[in-house]
C-alpha cells in the first residue's frame, strides 16, 4: 500500500487540536478524517475501516477504552491511543483493551507522525522476509509473517497488530531470551525507559490465545531479571 493511500481517523473532541493534527498529518502525505463524538466513533470505525485510528481516551458520549473494546474484534488495523501523561493505569488499560500503542498528551506532532508511520509499516504484510522466515510452525501453533496471521489447532488466533508483532519477534527468536529493552526497541523504535509496562501487558494477553497457561506459562516464559523466552519444544507439545 502506498503511503498516500493511508487513511487516518482521529477520534478527538478537542476540535482545535484535532484540526491542527489533521493539517500536520495531511501535510505529510496522509489522508485524515475527524470524529469528535465518542458515541458515534465505534460505528464509524467499523464502517469505514481506516488504516489507523488515533483514539483519545477522554471523550463525550463514550470513552476511548470502551470504544477500543467494542471495535477490537472486528477492526484489525492499528489503534493508537492518546492518554494523560501522568496516568500509567490508563495506558495499561488501553493496552489491555487492545490498543497497539499510546502517546501521552500533550502530543508533539513529529512524535505522533513517527508513531503512526511505525504502526502502519508494521501492519503491512512483509515482502522482504526470506522464505524460511515467513512461516514458523511449532506443532499446532503456526505464525505467518507474510499474512500477519497465526493459527492454533488450525483455528485463527485473534491478535492485534502489536500482539502479532510481539509474537513473531518471540517465535522467530525461539530459544533465545529477549530482554525488555530489546523487545521494546524492536517493536516501538524508541529506547526503553524502564517503566513502560506495555510488553508485560501484551505477553499476558498473548499467552492464553496461543494455548499457554497464564499462571504457569510453558511457551512464553518469564526469565527473572532478564526478559522473555519462547520455548519451541513446549509449543510443539501442544495437542
Amino acid at each position: 500500500m502506498e503511503q498516500e493511500a493511508w487513511q487516518i481517523l482521529i477520534v478527538e473532541d478537542d476540535q482545535r487540536l484535532a484540526e491542527l493534527t489533521r493539517e500536520y498529518l495531511e501535510s505529510n502525505g496522509l489522508r485524515v478524517s475527524i470524529e469528535s463524538d465518542g458515541g458515534q466513533a465505534a460505528a464509524r470505525i467499523l464502517k469505514e475501516q481506516p488504516d489507523l485510528v488515533v483514539l483519545d481516551l477522554m471523550l463525550p458520549g463514550e470513552d476511548g477504552l470502551s470504544i477500543c473494546r467494542k471495535v477490537r474484534e472486528r477492526y484489525k488495523a492499528p489503534i493508537l491511543m492518546l492518554t494523560a501523561r501522568s496516568d500509567d493505569m490508563d495506558q495499561v488499560l488501553g493496552l489491555e483493551m487492545g490498543a497497539d500503542d499510546y502517546v501521552c498528551k500533550p502530543v508533539r506532532p513529529r512524535v505522533l507522525l513517527a508513531r503512526i508511520r511505525a504502526l502502519l509499516r508494521r501492519s503491512e504484510p512483509s515482502e522482504s522476509a526470506g522464505e524460511g522466515q515467513r512461516r514458523l510452525e511449532f506443532g499446532q501453533l503456526v505464525v505467518d509473517s507474510a499474512r500477519r496471521e497465526a493459527w492454533l489447532r488450525e483455528q485463527s488466533i485473534e491478535l492485534t497488530s502489536a500482539e502479532f508483532d510481539l509474537l513473531w519477534l518471540l517465535t522467530s527468536n525461539a530459544g533465545r531470551i529477549l530482554s525488555r529493552e530489546e523487545i521494546f526497541t524492536a517493536l516501538r523504535g524508541i529506547e526503553y525507559d524502564g517503566q513502560d509496562r506495555s510488553i508485560d501487558v501484551r505477553i499476558s494477553r498473548i499467552r492464553p490465545k496461543i494455548g499457554d497457561d497464564p499462571v504457569h506459562p510453558r511457551l512464553i516464559k518469564t526469565v527473572r531479571s532478564k526478559g522473555y523466552l519462547f520455548v519451541a519444544e513446549a509449543a510443539e507439545g501442544l495437542v
